[in-house]
Parts: structure tokens; sequence; C-alpha cells
């Protein structure tokens, strides 16, 4: 049987995905966002061990072809840097319109993103904001 961190670091499993309409609209509700470049990152503290990441790509940022590959780019960025997040949040990423960038400026922002959540999250109600069992800080 093939061990399932080991899995876990090389795919995009359906668990780590946001896809249903309730999930997207819990997110939402929030009403908790940051704007780092092109991006706008909504976020909410989930219950799991482990953050989740939907997209939101409107046709304005440009035809199937550039919107499919901002989405493949956005995925990837998460699954190379999802170890490094801050806390175990469902994340919505809303898209505008902009030319595709680099793989590692995509990381950049969503780190960025993430951490800014974080913050606000930390500030606004401390209890509510699980840590992943993964986490790599030291103990307090």
């Amino acid at each position: 049987m093939p061990d399932s961190s080991l899995s876990r670091s090389r795919g995009f499993p359906p668990e780590d995905r946001i896809r249903k309409r309730h999930e997207f609209r819990n997110v939402f509700a929030a009403r908790v966002a940051k704007r780092v470049g092109p991006l706008r990152l909504h976020g909410v503290p989930n219950e799991l061990e482990h953050p989740r990441i939907g997209f939101s790509v409107s046709r304005r940022v440009g035809n199937a072809v550039r919107r499919n590959r901002i989405k493949r780019l956005l995925r990837e960025a998460f699954r190379l840097s999802r170890h490094k997040l801050p806390g175990a949040y469902d994340l919505v990423v809303v898209v505008a319109p902009h030319r595709p960038l680099e793989l590692e400026d995509y990381q950049r922002l969503l780190l960025d993103g993430a951490r800014r959540l974080d913050r606000y999250w930390r500030k606004a109600d401390p209890g509510r904001v699980p840590r992943p069992e993964s986490s790599h800080r030291p103990p307090a």
C-alpha cells in the first residue's frame, strides 16, 4: 500500500479541492479577502488538518486556453507550496484579467495572500484558527 503522505505531496487529490457550491458560498460568506497582484484570495479557517483551494476564473480573464493555463499554474503553485501555508484554511482564488505569470510568481502570491489571511484571522478570532499537524513550526 502506498504511503499517503507521499501520494499527497505528488498530486492534487479531491480532499484538497473546493468544488461544491456550498463550500464556495461558505468561503465568500466570511467576507474576508486579500488582494495580491492579479489575485484576490478569500479565506476561512476549516475544521480539517490541511488547506483546501478553489478557483473562480471568469471569461474576462481570457479565452478558455488562457483561463485553463492560469488554473493549471495556480493548482501547481498550491500543490508545491501547501506545506508552507500558515494554517488549515479553505481558500478561493478569484483571478483578475492578466497575462499568465511564471509558476514561482503564483507560488509567491499564494503564500503572501495566505499569510495575510492568517494574520487577519489570528487577530479577529484566535480560537478559530486550527494549525495543521504537518506544520513545520517549532512548538511554542
